[in-house]
């Protein structure tokens, strides 16, 4: 299971017993921000796409979405999101725990600037019930990101 890859992952560090299991789903940025009772902002979303036939995961503030036209300026290509069984095979994680950790071989994660006005977000851990409260830094170290990206805006 998914979430035991990233307690796994997160035991070499010494951080596994910061992961939060919850009894309701944190599957949506609604339901995880009401699960941890925060604002929505502040949960890092971690959205699937396809660049170039490999796999690509953005991490992003909750209140953004995807902005297209700075997308396809960073990644030359048109945003094309993963479907939910490519998002298992070729990320390792489901939809609605899919997180920047313990990832599958290749996968290149990338940090929306929009997560850099916040001093802690929380990211899935790997199921739909789960986050981990990480600073900005955190987040860099353990998502082994390889850059900032700014390929986002506020939701309407």
């Amino acid at each position: 299971m998914s979430i035991e890859k990233v307690k796994a992952y997160f035991k070499t560090f010494g951080i596994e017993d910061r992961v939060q299991e919850f009894s309701v789903s944190s599957a949506t940025v609604d339901l995880a921000a009401a699960a941890l009772g925060c604002e929505p902002c502040r949960i890092a979303k971690t959205l699937s796409f396809m660049v170039d036939n490999a796999p690509i995961l953005i991490v992003a503030a909750g209140d953004t979405k995807i902005d297209n036209p700075k997308y396809k300026a960073q990644f030359a290509v048109k945003a094309k999101m993963l479907s939910l069984d490519e998002a298992v095979e070729l990320i390792g994680h489901a939809v609605g725990g899919v997180c920047p950790f313990a990832v599958n071989e290749g996968v290149k994660v990338y940090l929306d600037e929009s997560l850099k006005r916040f001093d802690t977000v929380f990211p899935a851990a790997g199921s739909s019930n789960s986050a981990i409260e990480l600073t900005i830094e955190e987040l860099e170290k353990y998502s082994g990101f390889e850059s900032w990206v700014d390929v986002c805006k506020l939701r309407d």
